[in-house]
């Protein structure tokens, strides 16, 4: 039977699959793959979890559907409760919704919304960094720094500006520190943020560890401590934009507990439901509730889907799962494991220049030449040649390309489910390595 899906990519037809194993996916055919990337740092309890899938079929026996317009839940509740139980500090409410575009649309809606309640009206610009992420919506792409992804719909996209990122590997000149390149790019904000008018800026939108764009990049120390001194000293709110990092991948539950830093606001999705639901939450600071719940009362904002009772009871799981279950502490002691191997089999390589991340949130960045760092000619495509190689031997992972500033570099990300295993790890590493004899 021809099929009536409307793909991604209408040239190429991918494989059925039919079935999930652990850290594999079976496909109709019997192949199996091991998933290298939880999909899209999806799936951290990989794809056969018993005790989640109970969850949502015991939810979906008992309220399958209850729209927050005129009920809450108690599957809601308890995620809520959970998710603040174990977030940063400051950080009191939870709104939730479908997946990661979403919570950063309803995160960008709150911060200007925020303004209008304290009588703060002309605060609406947003800032963000190049070589970013933050979904596929219009105004989570406007806020994202994925050229590539921008250009067909730049006529479409609110009015956004962006700073350098922080990407050490590309960006600290020789002879600078670690922390005097942190300060130097973080303070690209401030002069940001000046040259706009601090009366006009609401928000400054940036991912802990950037994912999908660059590749897992990490910051450097006191970078995000500048960031957040920078936005206190001008009354702009900090949103981070943790869809990818967060929710235990970098081996705490949200990343930027090892930045030492409070969001004013925080997204979550991808790992918050494991791939068994659909769902995501952006999360608030009391300070920010409070001036809605004293003003209109009223988040002007909503989906059909918010607070969906089946996703809730999932996630609710996972989240148990994650924390009192251990599997934050694993990821990170299983992504240490992981990082070794990779450094092990890679870190001489002719043609890997950079291998960094945090837990089971790994990138290799590729380059034509590691004394220059020169990259390979785009039209060469490696990325795409990288993808299909390790798909033919089994292995699912996250190439992209643009990894520098949109058209230039290549990498690779790697994020595995929590449960992979030492052999899981070998298994990965050769079947990676491989692909990239192959490409490279």
């Amino acid at each position: 039977m021809s099929s009536r899906i409307f793909p991604r990519h209408t040239k190429s037809a991918p494989p059925v699959a039919a079935r999930g194993e652990g850290c594999y996916i079976i496909g109709a055919d019997g192949r199996r793959w091991l998933d290298g990337s939880g999909g899209a740092a999806v799936s951290c309890l990989g794809h056969s979890d018993p005790e989640v899938i109970a969850a949502i079929r015991a939810q979906a026996e008992t309220l399958a559907f209850a729209h927050t317009g005129f009920f809450t839940t108690e599957a809601a509740e308890r995620l809520a409760s959970r998710l603040i139980a174990h977030a940063p500090a400051g950080i009191e409410r939870v709104y939730l919704v479908s997946g990661g575009s979403e919570a950063v649309e309803a995160a960008l809606k709150l911060a200007r919304q925020y303004f209008l309640e304290i009588g703060q009206p002309a605060r609406h610009r947003v800032i963000a960094r190049r070589q970013s992420y933050h979904g596929n919506t219009l105004g989570a792409l406007a806020a994202g720094g994925n050229a590539w992804r921008r250009e067909p719909f730049a006529p479409l996209l609110m009015e956004t500006t962006h700073i350098a990122p922080c990407y050490e590997y590309r960006g600290r000149a020789a002879g600078e520190s670690a922390e005097d390149y942190g300060r130097r790019v973080a303070d690209e904000l401030e002069a940001e943020i000046l040259r706009l008018g601090p009366d006009t800026v609401a928000a400054f939108v940036a991912e802990p560890v950037v994912g999908a764009t660059a590749g897992a990049v990490p910051p450097v120390p006191g970078y995000f401590a500048r960031i957040r001194e920078i936005c206190d000293r001008h009354g702009v709110l900090l949103i981070l934009d943790e869809v990818m990092c967060g929710m235990g991948r970098t081996g705490t539950l949200f990343a930027c507990e090892q930045d030492g830093v409070r969001p004013d606001i925080v997204t979550v999705a991808k790992g918050l439901g494991a791939g068994y639901q659909p769902v995501g939450a952006m999360l608030c600071s009391g300070e920010i509730y409070a001036a809605v719940e004293a003003g209109s009362g009223f988040f002007q904002h909503g989906h059909t889907y918010n607070g969906h009772p089946v996703a809730c009871a999932a996630a609710d799981r996972v989240v148990q799962k994650l924390t009192e279950g251990g599997m934050v502490e694993r990821a990170a002691a299983t992504g240490a494991r992981l990082r070794a191997a990779l450094e092990d089999t890679f870190a001489q390589h002719p043609h890997v220049g950079d291998i960094r991340g945090r837990g089971m949130f790994l990138g290799l960045e590729f380059v034509q030449d590691r004394e220059t760092r020169a990259p390979f000619d785009p039209a060469e495509a490696r990325h795409k040649r990288l993808k299909d190689a390790a798909f033919d031997a089994g292995l699912v992972c996250y190439p992209m390309g643009g990894t520098i500033d949109g058209r230039r570099g290549d990498h690779v990300l790697l994020a595995p489910p929590f449960i992979l295993t030492d052999d899981q790890i070998g298994e990965l590493v050769d079947k990676l390595g491989r692909a990239i004899d192959a490409v490279f």
